[in-house]
């Protein structure tokens, strides 16, 4: 975990750079406005969409002034989906701060998503690249439908790892994936180089999205930033917990399902259901699954040069394993 955060540390610089245009760009006539998008976006995020965009432009040898200033866009989208996340699940807590919607509603925060997103918008259009609007605008689409996927099997005890993997591809990873493939629409690479990017953010996608499950119920909220044991209180039903259900008898798993139906499941359910997802087996073989994706991201690469660009995209890999937050 050590090795995680000093990985991140390596970055310093960039994610220095990343947030200075971020507040840059953030203006409003609307004090408000103002507020609520410094408080979602200035904290403690881990700017994993630009930075990852800046790294592909560095793997495709490319460089340009305005490059940090484009990769916001991937923070300010990622930044409005979160605000629309945590008013559809009515979270008090993300990054060990209150929510925004916590603080000033939710009709506020639902606005102040909609403001980031614009504002990732209009610096999209200043690209001239209609490329880039493209691939970020099926981005949202997907991600928008991800997210009401989502919310369809919401306490969907029977739902299938097939199907989560469809609302974690849609919700997650083509964001992820929009923001590796923009560096090479911007770079003017091949098309072949601007797939294997995509397909590289796809799976790195994906993997973080399944570390992000395993660590709902085995990180500390002291470390994740947010309660462990949230998705399942909120009834959305991740891998870890599809794995741990395979394993149970059905009459065991109808149980659950009539408990976690009602409004409040009770400290006592939450804790077994835990506690049979960290005893069974399940987490192991999420973080497989993770491992697997990971390894699909790095042959994804193959075809680039070998050097520090490529060293460093592999690095940052491995960090998405390893890491506990």
């Amino acid at each position: 975990m050590t090795r995680a955060r000093n990985i991140l540390a390596e970055y310093r610089e960039d994610f220095a750079r990343i947030n200075e245009e971020l507040e840059a760009f953030l203006h409003s006539r609307v004090s408000l406005v103002e507020d609520m998008g410094n408080h979602a976006l200035l904290g403690e995020g881990k700017r994993l969409r630009p930075l990852l965009f800046l790294m592909s432009c560095r793997l495709l040898d490319f460089w340009r002034g305005d490059l940090y200033r484009i990769s916001t866009i991937f923070e300010y989208i990622h930044a409005a989906s979160l605000l629309h996340d945590d008013v559809i699940d009515n979270s008090q807590v993300r990054r060990k701060k209150p929510t925004a919607n916590y603080l000033w509603g939710n009709h506020a925060a639902v606005l102040e998503g909609d403001f980031l997103y614009s504002k990732a918008m209009t610096l999209a259009v200043e690209t001239h690249s209609l490329e880039f609007l493209r691939v970020l605008t099926d981005a949202t689409v997907q991600m928008a439908e991800g997210q009401v996927l989502e919310l369809a099997h919401q306490n969907d005890w029977g739902l299938s790892a097939d199907k989560y993997m469809e609302i974690i591809k849609g919700k997650t990873a083509v964001l992820i994936s929009a923001a590796s493939s923009s560096a090479g629409i911007i770079a003017g690479a091949q098309e072949s180089a601007i797939h294997s990017l995509g397909v590289f953010g796809l799976n790195v996608g994906m993997a973080f999205q399944l570390i992000d499950d395993i660590l709902d119920y085995v990180s500390t909220e002291e470390v994740f930033g947010k309660p462990v044991g949230k998705d399942l209180k909120e009834g959305k039903i991740t891998l870890p917990l599809i794995y741990t259900l395979d394993g149970l008898e059905r009459e065991e798993r109808m149980r659950f399902k009539e408990v976690f139906s009602s409004c409040d499941p009770g400290k006592e359910a939450l804790t077994e259901v835990i506690s049979l997802v960290r005893k069974g087996g399940a987490i192991e073989k999420v973080r497989k699954e993770a491992g697997l994706y990971l390894g699909r991201a790095a042959h994804s690469l193959e075809d680039f040069p070998h050097g520090r660009a490529r060293e460093h995209l592999l690095e940052l890999n491995q960090y998405l394993i390893d890491r506990d937050f």
